[in-house]
């Protein structure tokens, strides 16, 4: 898809390829609709297609301001808008909120816990071994993607709610039998969801830091949409806001990313033992 495409291609954020699924960004419709003609005929050229069921449109309109009257068109066919759509395991909402991929985290982690239920509520089965099972295989499905969130504390909370209720019927334990959640953890060796995103996003984070200039990570993250003007009322939380709280509960600085070592040492949560 690269050599094919390679004539047409914008850089990124603009365009964005993994395998066969690309991503058009543009600022106006009408901008969109002539790279998607461009794309369409590019391809075709080539003996290929453009799928007519599959492409989705979702506009981002933070500013108020952008878009028109027009319709998003692929050969005649108007592309169905979408407030929410999946694109590589996650899910993007218009307004960039995350609440959609947080309970599909959730969900995704609890068909992982019940296909291995028999295993893991298996009172013959030591409550350690479980806590290994269940940090193999349950916890990076709840774990994925979730160092691009914008975290706030009702998604930490809710996905630690999840969590604790899956390790405390591993255990054979329910909140009548009034135990703790931090002996539950320390019975399965297993450390709170909420701090394993936060290694997440820090890690996420000295690795883009670390990267150059060029790096399609760094123009991602330091792209700017110029006329956008914030709204009334308080500011959306960002990602940064949220690293820059991180590094402050764990005391560290911003420099310290360049020491690879160090750094995933300093942000590194170990699971209770």
């Amino acid at each position: 898809m690269d050599e094919l495409t390679y004539n047409i291609q914008d850089r990124a954020p603009w365009c964005m390829l993994f395998a066969d699924d690309i991503v058009l960004v543009d600022e106006t419709r009408e901008g969109l609709n002539s790279k998607l003609g461009m794309w369409r005929n590019a391809l075709e050229s080539k003996g290929l297609r453009l799928s007519r069921t599959k492409t989705e449109y979702m506009e981002c309109n933070f500013s108020k301001t952008r878009g028109g009257p027009n319709d998003i068109i692929l050969d005649s066919q108007t592309i169905p808008t979408k407030d929410v759509f999946k694109y590589l395991g996650s899910f993007i909402q218009k307004d960039g909120a995350i609440e959609h991929d947080v309970n599909h985290r959730i969900k995704a982690g609890w068909v992982k816990w019940r296909s291995a239920s028999g295993v893991l509520c298996d009172p013959k089965i030591q409550n350690r071994l479980k806590g290994k099972f269940y940090k193999s295989a349950v916890r990076p499905a709840m774990l994925y993607g979730t160092e691009c969130w914008a975290v706030k504390k009702q998604h930490s909370h809710k996905m630690g709610v999840a969590e604790m209720r899956m390790l405390r019927w591993m255990t054979g334990h329910t909140r009548n039998d009034r135990i703790r959640n931090e002996e539950i953890r320390r019975k399965v060796e297993v450390a709170p969801i909420e701090e394993k995103m936060r290694e997440n996003r820090l890690r996420w984070f000295g690795h883009i830091q670390r990267r150059p200039m060029d790096a399609v990570v760094k123009q991602g993250d330091m792209v700017q949409v110029p006329g956008v003007r914030r709204g009334k009322g308080r500011p959306k939380l960002t990602w940064g806001t949220v690293i820059e709280k991180d590094m402050a509960v764990l005391g560290i600085k911003e420099n310290l990313v360049l020491d690879r070592c160090e750094w995933r040492k300093r942000i590194h949560i170990a699971d209770p033992n």
